[in-house]
């Protein structure tokens, strides 16, 4: 695959544009629904830094059935968002964005693509079969007073006066994932995926 795009079974792969916005969001959205990340929703779309780049795969329609956005910093190129609608899923568009993107980081001068993603066994198993192997983890805990009253109090057991934690994202060690599931109903573990790039 070129660096300025080109073609995967029917669909074209190509740089974002604003008018894929909408398609973008809604593409994210439905990907995410059926995975640990089912609640991580945007109203906008937020954009990669420069040196960065953001892929969308358009199907016949004109509507985004893939997406893959990656930031560069120096040597290290991570990719920030991939996604594949569920109409589109299982024909390869987020190997052939993944292709892509490897050959643009590379360009960048980039000696390393990694992702960081939570425990959904197809995503885990998606960037294994890519190449990627697993590093560095750490915990995502959400404490959330609907699932259980008690759990933003475990959390955050003196709140500033006048406010109420209601739902809260945290970050913990991997050293205290039981003590994390004990107190927490919903504990992901945020894995890191690299790989070389040639």
């Amino acid at each position: 695959m070129s660096t300025t795009g080109g073609s995967h079974m029917g669909y074209t792969i190509r740089d974002y544009v604003p008018e894929d916005e909408k398609s973008w969001l809604r593409c994210r959205v439905l990907s995410f629904l059926d995975t640990a990340y089912f609640d991580d929703v945007w109203r906008a779309r937020p954009r990669i830094a420069a040196p960065g780049f953001e892929l969308v795969a358009i199907d016949e329609d004109g509507t985004t059935a893939a997406i893959l956005d990656v930031a560069v910093d120096g040597a290290l190129a991570t990719v920030e968002t991939v996604a594949v609608h569920p109409d589109h899923q299982r024909r390869g568009l987020g190997r052939a964005l993944l292709a892509e993107a490897a050959a643009r980081a590379a360009a960048a001068s980039a000696t390393t693509l990694d992702a960081w993603t939570r425990d959904d066994p197809d995503t885990l198993a998606w960037y294994r079969a890519m190449g990627f192997a697993e590093s560095d983890h750490y915990l995502h805990v959400y404490a959330n007073l609907y699932t259980e009253a008690g759990e933003p109090g475990r959390a955050v057991p003196q709140p500033r006066p006048g406010l109420k934690p209601v739902i809260l994202f945290l970050h913990a060690k991997l050293a205290d994932e039981q003590r994390m599931r004990e107190e927490f109903t919903r504990v992901h573990v945020c894995r890191r995926f690299a790989k070389p790039l040639a």
